[in-house]
């Protein structure tokens, strides 16, 4: 998908034995020199409600890279509200595997 405003996401997740499939739209974009990411939000049918950030920076003063995740949200369905740690658990294991992913994607 573009990453453009306005432009719908989802992701398919595996967990527990079942499939959950869940909705966002991207709500902004950085498009700066040394800086570039998006931010989705989460549609009414996601187990959550909240927004995630997904940015990676370049300092060209220490030739460092930064990868950034930034999230924040609230159990929107009624399994993740009864399930809060376990959906804490899971949220916590995305960014690691994200994390994980870049790792992998950028070595050389």
């Amino acid at each position: 998908a573009p990453i453009e405003v306005g432009t719908t996401v989802a992701v398919l997740v595996h967990h527990l034995g079942f499939y959950s499939l869940n909705a966002a739209r991207i709500v902004y974009v950085i498009d700066e020199p040394d800086r570039f990411g998006f931010a989705y939000g989460t549609l009414d049918d996601h187990g959550e409600s909240g927004e995630e950030r997904f940015s990676v920076e370049y300092d060209r003063e220490s030739g460092e890279v930064w990868y950034d995740i930034l999230a924040f949200s609230k159990p929107a369905h009624p399994l993740a509200q009864i399930g809060y740690p376990i959906a804490r658990f899971f949220q916590r294991s995305f960014a690691r595997d994200s994390k994980s992913a870049m790792l992998r994607a950028t070595r050389v």
